[in-house]
């Protein structure tokens, strides 16, 4: 029961981060092709609600997504499984999630 749910979360995750890599990257390509730099991108982002909720939620889907699959990557190569799996795969969670949070948080907060 826990695979077919980590399962399903990791394919919600990926229906989530889909269209966040798009606007992402058409966000990229508009301050490239601008010619913004890095001062012009930190004025349109420091004290945006918008972009802090933008990229907290594409931070925390990918930390989701990058956790499952690196459980499963794990699990297939080492054969690791129970209690340390289950602390590898919260670890990274934490771990991933907290870069991006500070992160989002150095970009969005003024």
């Amino acid at each position: 029961m826990l695979n077919l749910r980590l399962y399903l979360l990791q394919r919600i995750t990926a229906m989530i981060m889909a269209p966040l890599v798009l606007g992402h990257l058409a966000v990229m390509v508009y301050a490239i092709q601008g010619g913004l730099s890095a001062d012009d991108i930190l004025s349109r982002t420091q004290g945006s609600l918008a972009w802090a909720v933008f990229y907290g939620l594409f931070v925390l889907a990918v930390s989701v997504h990058g956790a499952i699959g690196l459980r499963v990557i794990v699990h297939e190569w080492t054969g690791l499984r129970g209690a340390a799996l289950g602390f590898l795969t919260w670890g990274s969670f934490a771990m991933l999630a907290i870069m991006g949070g500070r992160a989002v948080m150095a970009v969005t907060l003024a």
